[in-house]
Parts: C-alpha cells; structure tokens; sequence
C-alpha cells in the first residue's frame, strides 16, 4: 500500500491540538511530526484540521435509504451502498448500523421482522469488497414485541453485532412520557385515526405486560453470547439507571433527564446524546436538550441519530461551547470507541487504524475535504 502523508495540518490529537503532519502507511497511522512543513510528496492541508474518522454508534440512517417513502422497499443491495456512501462523504469510518429486532405481527400497529436478511446483505456486500468504511451492527432489541426472542436467536458471534440496545416503548414512560408528544409522532407517521392510536397505545402496554420481562432478560443473554456491549435506551428515572447498572451497562443512549444523567455518571455509565438535538437546541421528543448536559458535563458521547452529516457539526459545537476543541472531537471519536471496546481507531496516535478526515472551517460551518478508511481515500 502506498504511503500517504498529510503536512501542514491542524492535528486533534489525544487532549490536544497541534501543527503537524501525520504518515500513513499500510492501513495504520505510522509517525507523527510536529511543525508546519510540507515534506516532497505530501499532502498540504493549508491549516485544516486532521481528526481521527467519526464513529457512529446509532444511526437509523439504513432503514432511510432501505424505506424512502412509507409502503417502499428500495432494492436493499443499491441502498446499502448509498447509505455507505453518505457516511463516508460526512466523515464518518465506523458505523454500527442500527437494525430493530423484534416484530408485531397483529394488530393494526404491525410492523415486519426485516434485521436478519438486511443484515446478511450488508455483511456479504461488506465481504465482497463493496462498502468503503467499516460496519457493525447494533442490534435494537424491541421489548414490545412479540418475536423478539426467535429473532435474536437467528443472530451470533460472526455477525459483527457490536451493541445491543434495550428498547422499550411502552406508552406513558421514558421517551413518551407524554402520550400527546407520542400522539403526534405516530399519527403522524402512520396516519393513524384517533382510534387507531388508543388501540395501538393499548397493544404496546398489554405486549410490554405480557413479554417485558422474559424478553429484556433474553436481549442481556444474547449481547453476551454475541460478545456486544449493551446499552440502555431513553433512561428517565435514577431507577432507570439502576436497573440498566445491575446489567452491566456502560452506554447510556439519549437518557431523557438530568437526573438520569446524573445517575448514569453516579454508576460510571457514559452518556450519548444525540447531534440533532444539540444542533437544534433541543429534544424533538420534549425531553432534556443535549447542550443542558453538556453545559453540566453529564455528556460524553454523541450520535449522528437520523442526521448522519450532524456528527462532525456535533463534535465542532461541543468545542465551541466548552472552548476546547480537542474534547469537543473526541466526543464523536475517542470516546465511542472506547465505549464499544474498539481500541484500535478513534485517536491519532501510532499504530492506530489509519481512519482520518480532513477538515476545513468555512464560515465557521466544517467542511469536509477528504476521509480516509486504512489509508485509502474513499471521500
């Protein structure tokens, strides 16, 4: 493999920021230099900034591309690539690719199994050579459900399954609290009729009743057997946090107060939030605006969510704000590595995975010049 250097850079580095030029060379990251040169045959950045490639740990950006419009099913194979094309064009290297688990085959609020056959399309276009940037898969493991235990059992330890998540959305607790906020959003998406929504309020209460234990204690089962994190899902109360605690979580998704946050941090959980909350200003769900915590340092790491080009204006803001634009970076680099156990990328250091982004400000606004998967250009 061709060796690669980026000269004259503005590096993020672990804690710090400095002038300098970073080498590639056979996929890894292989010396670091200090100082504004530009050696024969490298790469001038003019003063942009290096940044280790963003790590994305919860996108529904797939289902997106795979279901552009309601009642469409995009050919998976063609919306595959163009989702990994998107991430690589944001600057995003590692994704986990969000894919629910767990179906409701009766009732009017139905929806379809689909993770297993989406998943072995996206691994075998992965083995073939086809994606640009890395993939894993995050399996989002639906309480309320009826199959979620057969559909996690079609899963296992070659399946690249990173995170399982813990989903319950049960009416009237966590993220819709407020049936009116939960109201809206599902009319809304479903066109649903005032009837449908009480109908569809009652199956999810009834199936959470019924399955809510056996299948939460299946989804811990399954991540261990997948050799995954887990991670919670909408934490509200410091109750909540306990439960998630006692089993073995780390990685708390969008915890929807500051209490819960605080009880995270408390139990040594870190703290995701989502970058279209922080760049709006705050929940579209009516729950704890992400700069609230930020402002309190109850956040560490951040998702893209259902706005994969947020992520690096995510990480920009968050140095903003606290005025240090290295911790601000590694909210969407270091830190969700470290918290998916992926020790070998997320950091500009030698040795690590040559998966970098070159970035520009313009009009304050970051501008992606170019992303870089193990050496290779592939944005």
């Amino acid at each position: 493999m061709s060796e690669t250097v980026l000269a004259n850079a503005t590096l993020v580095l672990p804690g710090e920021i400095v002038t300098g030029s970073v080498r590639l060379h056979e996929g890894r990251i292989a010396r670091i230099d200090q100082g504004a040169g530009v050696p024969a045959g490298a790469m001038d950045c003019g003063g942009d900034m290096v940044m280790p490639g963003l790590i994305e740990l919860h996108t529904d950006n797939l289902e997106r591309h795979i279901q552009p419009r309601p009642h469409v099913d995009w050919p998976h194979a063609s919306a595959i690539i163009a989702h990994d094309a998107e991430l690589a064009g944001v600057g995003i290297t590692t994704v986990f690719d969000a894919m629910r688990v767990g179906s409701i085959n009766t009732g009017k609020g139905r929806y379809v199994k689909y993770a297993r056959g989406l998943a072995s399309e996206l691994l075998e276009l992965r083995a073939r050579g086809a994606l640009r940037i890395s993939h894993f898969l995050h399996l989002r493991a639906e309480v309320c459900s009826e199959t979620l235990i057969a559909e996690m059992a079609e899963f296992g330890p070659e399946d690249r399954v990173g995170i399982v998540s813990l989903m319950d959305h049960t009416p009237g607790q966590r993220q819709f609290r407020d049936l009116s906020k939960l109201k809206a959003y599902v009319m809304g998406k479903n066109n649903m009729t005032e009837a449908d929504f009480v109908e569809h309020v009652a199956s999810l209460r009834a199936l959470r009743e019924q399955f809510g234990e056996a299948h939460e204690a299946a989804a811990v089962s399954e991540a261990r057997r997948f050799g995954a994190i887990l991670a919670s899902h909408d934490d509200t109360t410091p109750d909540h946090v306990a439960v998630s605690a006692g089993h073995g979580i780390k990685l708390a998704e969008f915890p929807t107060t500051v209490e819960a946050a605080q009880a995270c941090h408390a139990q040594g959980i870190a703290v995701m939030m989502g970058a279209p909350n922080l760049i709006r200003g705050g929940s579209h769900s009516g729950n704890v605006a992400a700069h609230e915590l930020a402002e309190l340092d109850l956040l560490d790491i951040v998702s893209s969510d259902y706005v994969p080009a947020a992520l690096l204006m995510a990480g920009v803001a968050l140095g903003e704000l606290w005025g240090d634009m290295a911790r601000g970076i590694a909210t969407v680099t270091r830190a969700p590595a470290d918290a998916a156990h992926l020790s070998d990328r997320g950091r500009i250091e030698p040795g690590a995975r040559a998966d970098l982004i070159r970035v520009a400000r313009i009009g304050g606004a970051p501008v992606l010049r170019g992303t870089w998967v193990q050496g290779a250009r592939v944005a």
